[in-house]
């Protein structure tokens, strides 16, 4: 279950199995200059480039009824094993759209004054770098302090400050890109958006920048025992959730470090809490609650999280879920005991 079935290089369509691992994959799709529209790490992050819930991969599924192929005849039942994780059927393969693989990538690394410079920063980078922009993401000052705390990793920007910004271009023209970078850079800091920053000059420094934004979880982890939350909240709102984590946790014995960094082309937070127990309880999930967003981001539901789900969906939503699931998995053989909180007494 890890090969590539087929591969049309007019469409960019291809067939994998669900076992192929995405490096792989992208490498295989490297050669004819087409690549994965997914990274599972801080890349993927921006509407064009990943696999999203209104652009799905279409399955192959096995489940309780036999084969499934999804098409656009009829109902769009694809979409139902969505972040379904195996409790509606198994996923053995994929066909996916293969975006052409760019030829020119560039980074730049911003020094931010506060998290409402950061959104100006995001409005104007969508609007200024348009198509060519393939991430944007940020992260505090506490996050930076245990990146090179614990990774010894040098700093792309001598200047503190606290936020960062990591912006990502992609598209076919290096020298038309660079300049549109470095004038958009250069316009952040003439209008006091941006107090410092610089664009890689070469591949070295390329992943230099990246080493500093992705090295975040494994300080985390250097620090001690990490409380994770993955979340996605309206972006105005984004930083408000480790704000207000930091006033909860104010003094509480145990307690580290609270950091947050993420995308900020999706909302998504990662508020992480080094502490020696869980001391935050459901502060976090209840504030997510209070501005209609999700727990569970981009990491799945699990084991961990089934009795949580009701910060994201209501009891109605959740009984639906659960006749969906009877439905298809009348024997509740696929994948028991996950994903799913029981079903609601007042069903």
């Amino acid at each position: 279950m890890h090969q590539v079935r087929k591969f049309d290089p007019i469409s960019g369509i291809v067939v994998a199995e669900a076992g192929m691992i995405l490096q792989q994959l992208d490498g295989y799709l490297a050669d004819p200059r087409y690549m994965m529209p997914l990274n599972l790490g801080a890349k993927g992050n921006l509407p064009d480039w990943r696999i999203r819930r209104d652009q799905p991969p279409v399955p192959c599924v096995c489940c309780g009824y036999g084969s499934l192929h999804g098409d656009n005849t009829g109902l769009d039942v694809k979409q139902l094993f969505i972040g379904s994780e195996g409790a509606l059927g198994i996923i053995t393969s994929v066909a996916i759209f293969a975006p052409v693989r760019p030829t020119a990538v560039h980074v730049a690394t911003l020094a931010m004054p506060n998290y409402q410079a950061v959104q100006d920063a995001f409005v104007r980078a969508r609007r200024e770098l348009g198509e060519i922009l393939s991430a944007f993401e940020f992260w505090d000052s506490e996050a930076d302090k245990l990146v090179h705390q614990h990774l010894a990793l040098r700093r792309p920007l001598e200047t503190e400050s606290p936020f960062q910004v990591l912006i990502e271009t992609a598209g076919s023209n290096a020298e038309h890109d660079m300049a549109k970078l470095e004038a958009f850079l250069e316009n952040l800091m003439a209008d006091e958006i941006a107090i410092d920053g610089a664009v890689a000059q070469d591949q070295a420094q390329v992943d230099a920048m990246w080493a500093v934004r992705e090295g975040i979880p494994e300080a985390c982890a250097k620090d001690g025992a990490v409380f994770k939350y993955d979340v996605s909240v309206p972006v105005p709102k984004l930083y408000e959730l480790v704000e207000k984590t930091r006033e909860r946790l104010e003094g509480v014995k145990g307690v580290n470090d609270i950091i947050g960094y993420g995308h900020v082309g999706d909302g998504n937070l990662h508020l992480n809490v080094s502490a020696q127990k869980d001391a935050d309880g459901g502060g976090a999930r209840a504030l997510v609650a209070s501005h209609n967003g999700s727990i569970s981001a981009e990491h799945g539901v699990g084991i961990m999280k089934p009795k949580h789900l009701h910060y994201s969906k209501d009891a109605e939503m959740l009984n639906v879920m659960q006749d969906i699931k009877a439905l298809l998995d009348p024997n509740g053989i696929m994948n028991p005991y996950k994903y799913l909180p029981p079903r609601s007494k007042s069903a």
